[in-house]
């Protein structure tokens, strides 16, 4: 089976998972996922699975990388940060989408290999830091748009304080022992309203920037 034919596969089960938006299934086709992998992994680039990257952490599956972005609502206006760059997927999906992604990563080495795979996609819109997701950006803050790619206890008070009115953000957030939910965080004069959207599994997301050997 050759690659082509694994993409339109793989684009084919999104919609039938649900995903219309055909802005995101063009991104979706036109990235190169196998890019974003190790050697031994790039056979499996578009099976719909989340798979190992380095530093202990993973690339999402392409329905949750999908649906998440879908949940979002961008637009070519949209300011976007990025709380945990990973292997720089999600970062490209997003990058076409919106204005601008501003995206964070504690760990240096996939910061910088994602950095070289945005240069190679010619991702000019997409700035990087290596820094704590925790506390956000708050330099160019507020955002229109946040997407947090580990789970947290709890929403981080940075984030929420830097999403901007009217701004939406998506994160997995702890909903038991052994669970995790993907919430959906919409910001208006009221406040902060919360919609469950679906069950996931994400690494944690930690405080701090790693420390490598």
């Amino acid at each position: 089976m050759t690659e082509d034919y694994r993409k339109i596969e793989l684009i084919m089960s999104l919609r039938n998972q649900g995903i219309r938006d055909q802005k995101i299934l063009e991104a979706i086709e036109r990235t190169p996922r196998e890019m974003f992998l190790g050697p031994s992994f790039q056979p499996m680039a578009y099976a719909d699975q989340a798979l190992p990257i380095a530093c202990g952490q993973t690339i999402s599956q392409p329905y949750v990388v999908a649906f998440m972005t879908d949940r979002l609502k961008l637009n070519d206006r949209c300011k976007v940060l990025e709380i945990g760059t990973g292997s720089g997927y999600q970062t490209a999906i997003l990058s076409p989408l919106c204005r601008r992604v501003y995206t964070i990563e504690r760990y240096r080495t996939l910061a910088r290999e994602a950095g070289e795979r945005f240069k190679v996609l010619g991702l000019s819109n997409v700035t990087q830091m290596v820094g704590d997701g925790y506390k956000g950006w708050p330099r160019l803050a507020p955002f229109d748009r946040i997407i947090v790619t580990a789970a947290a206890a709890e929403v981080p008070q940075a984030l929420g304080d830097q999403l901007a009115m009217g701004g939406i953000m998506i994160i997995p957030l702890q909903s038991g022992p052994m669970s995790q939910e993907l919430v959906r965080i919409s910001r208006d004069e009221r406040g902060f309203v919360h919609e469950r959207l679906l069950p996931v599994r994400f690494v944690p997301l930690v405080e701090g920037i790693a420390r490598e050997s």
